[in-house]
């Protein structure tokens, strides 16, 4: 056993100097899905046992303890978290002449030795469940599948004093089936070598024999059952410089980025607001109402009388809600009435001196308008959010004051009929994003 342990911790310093010294490449395709892996450790026989002998040190915390089991097999990745493993491994199953601590008795010698093939199928449960990022180098397979077995007995029969051979089966051997199942906690050590503790279940069918190589009574014919713990070592050979239970592809990574990507900009377009009435564009059926009219579910200016002009824009004459029910107001008077008032705003994001595209309506009013009022002059008051310093606000509202008298100077009206002033920063509206968002502005004022 001692030399089988130096075996193992041989190929282990092995494989950890072969991988340390490959060379470091990053493909986004896998070279091969191939992943091999040999383990050491103990197993014991659970049932069924004849009387006086069982396997275990009663006293133990862990019971008997020495490396009795040995696998190696490989394993196929299938895809991100699935794989199978076909595997071969050789068992010995023997007890440490302990007493029983319920007769007192020692326990009887036995030798039992099998070879098993297994078939399995691997889950890796850290892709599986999404928290390989949290998980790190650590990892989580979980795993089960069918084995066949040949139990070989190699415990001496025995004569016993009243002439009865006491029949251990020697050299004899019985061929089970079973099923598996187990999880194997792994430490990634290196890029392509990882550690792994396994405990697994096996529960054979068609078991006649006890671990002691005699013939089970009625009550466990045909069933028996271990349990392991083994040490192991996985060994990608991929030539990616990434194990396959950790390897992602990415590609695939871009691609579910380039999608959620995808999804954000259709609802950020969605959500959009161009004319700044508080109805998204895709529910919008009017994209050009005056700010700060007051629209429908549709973002259609209310025009109760349907007359052409916004309710909240004609000069009402019955004094119901501003509502002219005389239908004598034309559309320029009511957009020179909402100057007059002082409601027509430019508006600017974060640190820009260019109106946004939800301005835009408003800046073509404001040229509609000095054209057909070849007489009518506008002060461009412009303002900032509070935020920042008052002599870069002061500036920064001068700006957008200037620009903005610059585009209506470009669309043919004279300098003289209009006048600009910074205002700096307005302090009118709460310290909130919205308070922030009204506060950038240039206001137009009628002289």
């Amino acid at each position: 056993m001692k030399k089988s342990t130096l075996i193992l911790i041989g190929l282990f310093s092995s494989f950890v100097a072969f991988s340390q010294n490959e060379s470091k490449q990053d493909n986004s395709e896998r070279n091969s899905n191939w992943i091999l892996e040999g383990s050491i450790g103990n197993i014991k026989g659970l049932k069924p046992y004849a009387e006086n002998y069982f396997s275990s040190k009663s006293s133990g915390v862990f019971g008997q303890w020495e490396p009795n089991s040995f696998a190696i097999g490989g394993r196929y990745l299938m895809g991100e978290v699935f794989s199978v493993k076909a595997s071969a491994g050789y068992d010995r199953f023997r007890n440490f002449n302990s007493e029983s601590i319920v007769t007192g008795q020692e326990a009887k010698p036995f030798d039992m030795r099998q070879i098993n093939l297994q078939v399995q199928g691997f889950v890796n449960g850290a892709k599986l469940f999404n928290v390989s990022d949290q998980l790190g180098r650590f990892g989580l397979l979980i795993h089960g599948g069918v084995q066949v077995v040949a139990m070989t007995s190699k415990t001496e029969n025995i004569w016993i004093p009243n002439g009865e051979l006491e029949n251990h089966n020697y050299n004899q051997t019985e061929y089970n089936g079973g099923l598996i199942l187990g999880v194997t906690p792994q430490y990634r050590i290196t890029n392509r070598l990882a550690v792994q503790l396994d405990f697994t279940s096996v529960h054979n069918y068609r078991q006649h024999f006890n671990w002691d190589g005699s013939f089970s009574d009625d009550r466990e014919n045909l069933s028996g059952s271990t349990i392991s713990l083994n040490l192991g070592l996985s060994f990608s050979l991929d030539k990616n410089t990434m194990h396959g239970d950790w390897f992602v592809n990415p590609k695939k990574e871009d691609q579910k980025i380039k999608v959620l990507e995808n999804r954000l900009n259709d609802l950020e377009t969605l959500m959009n607001d161009t004319d700044k009435d508080g109805v998204p564009d895709y529910l919008d059926q009017e994209n050009n109402s005056v700010s700060g009219v007051a629209v429908d579910s549709r973002g259609k200016m209310l025009d109760i009388n349907r007359n052409g002009v916004p309710d909240e824009m004609e000069r009402g004459k019955d004094g119901m809600n501003g509502i002219n029910t005389a239908n004598n107001v034309s559309k320029d008077d009511a957009i020179k009435m909402f100057i007059e008032k002082g409601y027509i705003n430019v508006f600017y994001d974060l640190g820009k001196d260019v109106p946004n595209s939800g301005s835009t309506n408003n800046v073509f009013y404001i040229v509609k308008f000095l054209k057909n009022y070849p007489d009518a002059k506008i002060t461009l008051m412009g303002f900032a959010d509070e935020r920042g310093s008052s002599e870069i606000n002061d500036a920064l509202s001068a700006r957008r004051a200037k620009n903005l008298s610059d585009i209506i100077k470009a669309s043919g009206i004279d300098t003289s009929r209009i006048k600009i002033v910074g205002k700096g920063e307005s302090t009118e509206f709460l310290s909130t994003e919205l308070g922030y968002d009204l506060s950038r502005r240039v206001s137009v004022k009628l002289e």
